[in-house]
């Protein structure tokens, strides 16, 4: 089943967030902004908490507007902001908890960020930026660097963007540009990408024309290993030191696992131009975790392992080449032979592959890789038949429903 637009002609919302640093040391006046900002937001919260459910950032605004003006003294728009955040941060602890991943709590907010609406709080160009504070509107000069250049060139069109002190004690402007790209005409795309993502291989690759890639994650899993074997002991010690230790080693091996998506979803889409491939296709893996049952040692390992975040990469990295990107549904990807198409758990046998009906034997994950690009392409004469697509996962609201067969990337 298919539900959504045309196929052809289709345009999509290219999405970047650029980090600009702020030449500025230290400034108390975006010091106490962030402050203020955060301590409207909590205000905000506790009238949600105490409505023991969710409402609407317009219900919202009109309970906290007076007090967030006169005894905060935050600025008109601020104040509008501030519901706009909080109802969208119950909205998301809603959609969690109809999935069961929490319950109805108190959110509370770092006093790290604060965001603004483009054109009512801030303005940009290449050199400089101009924010609203308590003050009012205050310039101040953004560090300039060869990659950010081609954000200024009159092609992006701005969005709701974030002011950020980083750990560093630095100030960046997180900000979200946005500019539509047409994509390829899938019903005339003849190679296609089928990418399985897994630990062993972080990501392994088939195309229609046989090419194939394996991207190793076994130095990951080791190095992930070492990580974990330090945060059991750090755990064990329970002192006050030791949990600074442990915040700061999270913090490390986050950025550690995003460095490797990059590289490893930049390395893919190079790949994918040069063997001239024209669809994506990735397993639709929302909600996975739960689904998925592995043995209680490996818990971790499978619980925080960078799925989606490497998915995320690879399809706006596409998007940017100008390849189209699908999502198809995973059930079976590493169960079905891809010769004879009998699907049988016996079939895998850890990262061995041998069909109990005809024998074939491959690497498992390949396996995975060839039935997902064998869905892609499939996916095609669907398009041709049917002349409809669907909209990509959302990572809090899809798990509650039932995953079509194939969803269209954004």
């Amino acid at each position: 089943m298919f539900i959504g637009c045309c196929v052809k002609n289709v345009i999509v919302k290219l999405t970047k967030t650029v980090v600009l640093k702020l030449t500025t040391d230290t400034d108390s006046m975006l010091e106490e902004t962030i402050d203020k900002f955060t301590e409207g937001m909590d205000y905000a919260s506790t009238i949600v908490y105490a409505n023991k459910k969710p409402m609407g950032a317009m219900k919202l605004q009109k309970l906290t507007y007076e007090h967030l003006r006169s005894e905060i003294g935050l600025k008109s728009q601020m104040s509008c902001n501030v519901a706009r955040q909080t109802a969208g941060a119950y909205k998301t602890l809603q959609a969690q908890i109809r999935n069961g991943g929490t319950k109805w709590q108190l959110l509370e907010f770092a006093p790290t960020k604060v965001k603004f609406s483009y054109g009512r709080d801030f303005s940009i160009n290449h050199d400089e930026i101009g924010i609203t504070t308590l003050e009012g509107r205050q310039k101040y000069v953004i560090m300039n660097y060869q990659y950010a250049k081609q954000f200024f060139d009159g092609s992006w069109k701005y969005q709701a963007s974030e002011l950020v002190k980083h750990k560093d004690g630095n100030y960046y402007f997180h900000l979200v540009c946005e500019k539509e790209i047409k994509e390829p005409d899938i019903t005339q795309a003849t190679n296609f990408m089928g990418i399985d993502v897994g630990i062993n291989h972080l990501a392994v690759t088939f195309t229609t024309e046989g090419q194939c890639k394996f991207f190793t994650g076994g130095e990951i899993k080791n190095i992930r290993n070492v990580y974990s074997k330090q945060r059991k002991r750090l755990q064990e010690k329970d002192t006050r030191s030791a949990t600074r230790v442990l915040k700061h080693q999270s913090g490390r091996e986050k950025r550690f696992m995003k460095d490797m998506n990059h590289v490893v979803s930049r390395k893919i889409i190079e790949s994918a131009i040069n063997d001239g491939v024209s669809v994506i296709g990735l397993e639709d893996l929302v909600g996975i975790r739960k689904r998925t049952k592995v043995r209680k040692k490996q818990r971790y390992l499978y619980s925080s392992w960078a799925f989606r975040e490497l998915q995320t990469f690879v399809e706006y990295k596409a998007h940017e080449a100008g390849i189209a990107v699908i999502y198809v549904d995973p059930r079976y990807t590493s169960q079905t032979c891809p010769t004879c198409s009998h699907i049988s758990r016996n079939n895998r046998r850890g990262r061995s592959f041998r069909c109990e009906m005809c024998g074939y034997e491959l690497n498992a994950d390949l396996v995975g890789a060839m039935n997902i690009e064998a869905r892609t392409r499939a996916f095609r004469h669907d398009l041709e038949v049917q002349g409809l697509a669907v909209d990509s996962p959302d990572e809090t609201l899809l798990d509650e429903f039932q995953a079509p067969s194939i969803r269209r990337g954004n």
